[in-house]
């Protein structure tokens, strides 16, 4: 008695599965056939001009950004150049400072030492006295003080202060023969030249009138040739 209605309801799901295979199997359409690569049936790489202008964008930013940089660089060579020349300069100065003032207080010390200079001279520096002297001019030419004029020197008008003058045949050149006080120097400054008497060469005898070295001189004289 079940049967009629077995087959009825079979009948009923085929349909059922007929109507809603065909929403299934319904293929895909494909409307902007632009972007379709008719050989490959593969999309198209097409250049974007969003992307195009941001890169431009880019590239001009990195060749301002190398245009800053070798400014910048010119600039902070330029200044380490001129910091240099200006760490010379600072450095000449305070060399020239330093000498100009350890030139004052050895300039202020001469009349010192000339009379330790006399003293020696005298034999009167010994004892403690010649200690405190030798120590005196230690410590002085550690400041680059040195002396000169000694009796024998070549007399030279940027050294010597000359204020006697003599004529002797015992010299060629004019020539330091008495020193009255030693002259003194700080490194290549002159602080006082040297006081001396000078002793100049004998003027040479005039010579005669010239006679040339010529076959002429060296003939026999005709009065000896007459008198054979």
């Amino acid at each position: 008695m079940t049967e009629p209605f077995s087959g009825s309801s079979a009948r009923a799901d085929s349909a059922r599965a007929g109507e809603s295979r065909p929403e299934q199997d319904e293929p895909v359409v494909i409307r902007d056939k632009r972007r379709i690569d008719p050989n490959g049936e593969t999309p198209l790489h097409t250049e974007d001009p969003l992307q195009a202008a941001e890169e431009a964008l880019v590239s001009d930013e990195i060749v301002e950004a190398e245009r800053q940089l070798a400014e910048r660089t010119a600039d902070l060579q330029r200044l380490q150049a001129e910091f240099a020349n200006y760490r010379k300069r600072v450095d000449r100065d305070r060399v020239i400072i330093g000498e100009q003032a350890a030139g004052k207080v050895v300039a202020a010390l001469l009349p010192v030492l000339d009379d330790i200079d006399r003293a020696r001279q005298h034999g009167d520096l010994d004892g403690a006295f010649k200690a405190v002297a030798d120590q005196l001019d230690g410590i002085l030419a550690k400041f680059g003080l040195a002396s000169f004029g000694e009796v024998g020197d070549p007399f030279s008008p940027e050294l010597h202060e000359a204020v006697m003058h003599s004529e002797s045949e015992d010299v060629q050149v004019p020539t330091c023969t008495t020193v009255m006080r030693r002259g003194y120097r700080q490194g290549e400054r002159l602080l006082r030249p040297a006081m001396v008497g000078v002793s100049d060469p004998v003027d040479p005898v005039v010579a005669g009138p010239f006679e040339p070295d010529s076959d002429e001189s060296a003939a026999p004289d005709p009065v000896e040739e007459s008198g054979s």
